[in-house]
């Protein structure tokens, strides 16, 4: 079980550097932050602050950083590939690398360890 566990949390991190990397490439990364007050949004995904790129950089990369560095538990269930394929299908940018990524990491995330 704990080596399940380390496994999911390597290829996790993993694919949180694909994913910073994607978005670099495609620019949408910042590099200025948010104010607090926009960081502060309680509404899922900031969507009342933020753009979803801002969220997955400011707010949801930054916490799993965090939650793998610590060793901190992670989330038990995820579901961001959705909100990603409905956000991007108004940029105007080629998503589809990112949206592969992000359901990549739900499928991390949502997996239980074998029995």
């Amino acid at each position: 079980m704990q080596q399940f566990e380390q496994k999911r949390r390597q290829l996790l991190a993993m694919l949180i550097e694909q994913l910073i990397s994607e978005l670099q490439t495609q620019k949408l990364w910042q590099s200025k932050r948010p104010s607090k007050q926009a960081l502060a949004s309680v509404e899922p995904f900031a969507i009342d602050s933020l753009t979803f790129t801002q969220w997955l950089q400011f707010i949801f990369i930054e916490k799993i950083d965090l939650l793998l560095q610590s060793n901190l538990a992670l989330p038990i269930r995820m579901a961001i590939t959705p909100m990603a394929t409905e956000y991007f299908k108004l940029q105007n940018c080629d998503s589809t690398t990112i949206v592969s990524i992000i359901n990549r990491i739900d499928l991390v995330i949502n997996e239980k360890a074998p029995c």
